[in-house]
């Protein structure tokens, strides 16, 4: 069997395996899914599987002699055929692992939905994945392949600030942000709330100088315009720009 894995999948292999078609012996037919995972890359950084020329789906068997070629997402040319799985439409929601808490504070700043538990464990963390419908961001190779787990990236960088870059680039979200629309502590979604409402739990000089809130629909925590706004901006303006 002989396979080859194109453009970014090649984070996954050793450096002298990177670019070049890999030989195996298959003793038997595998999976698809079995035979690219067991080269260590996981199915849901695949896009678009190619066995002898033609698309297939990870149940495919592989046998010996087949050609198979791996592709991730394609984003400035046509796949050269149908991928395996349904486009991501809508808004787009994330879970991320117990490793990504930070990523996970800078995407809801974003305004994008982050769900993030500090105690999940992997079993959890695949099937909420799958259950509702999102992508599996993690720094765990072995997480993305399990079985239950539909769509997933392995996030490369491990800087904060990096890593917002780099998903920001990865899902093309560039021009979907909506700052302060979600709490960065719980993942509510926040709401204008009146002054008066408010008034009482107000810093005395916030109280003085601030007249527009947002409250978390979720904790309840009241948010205004102070000069954490600014710095906001600037992380996600670093983070569009390449972070």
């Amino acid at each position: 069997m002989y396979c080859r894995f194109y453009a970014e999948l090649n984070d996954f292999l050793p450096p002298d395996e990177r670019q070049r078609v890999l030989a195996r012996r298959l003793d038997a037919p595998g999976s698809v899914k079995d035979v690219i995972e067991g080269f260590g890359v996981p199915h849901p950084e695949v896009e678009l599987v190619l066995v002898n020329g033609r698309p297939v789906e990870f149940g495919c068997l592989v046998a010996e002699g087949d050609r198979v070629a791996v592709y991730p997402r394609f984003r400035r040319l046509p796949a050269p055929g149908p991928p395996l799985r349904v486009p991501w439409t809508g808004e787009p929601r994330f879970l991320l692992d117990v490793h990504l808490g930070r990523l996970a504070s800078y995407l809801r700043l974003a305004g994008f939905d982050a769900a993030y538990a500090n105690d999940a464990t992997d079993a959890a963390l695949a099937a909420a994945s799958r259950e509702e419908g999102r992508a599996l961001l993690t720094r765990d190779r072995g997480l993305l392949k399990r079985r239950e787990v539909e769509r997933g990236y392995w996030v490369r960088e491990t800087q904060p600030r990096r890593q917002l870059a780099e998903v920001l680039r990865r899902f093309d979200l560039a021009g979907r942000l909506q700052p302060l629309a979600r709490c960065g502590r719980c993942n509510g979604r926040l709401a204008p709330v009146g002054k008066a409402a408010v008034e009482a739990d107000l810093p005395p000089r916030t109280r003085r100088e601030q007249h527009e809130f947002h409250r978390c629909d979720r904790c309840g925590r009241v948010y205004w315009r102070g000069s954490h706004v600014a710095r906001i901006e600037r992380l996600l303006a670093r983070a569009i720009g390449g972070g």
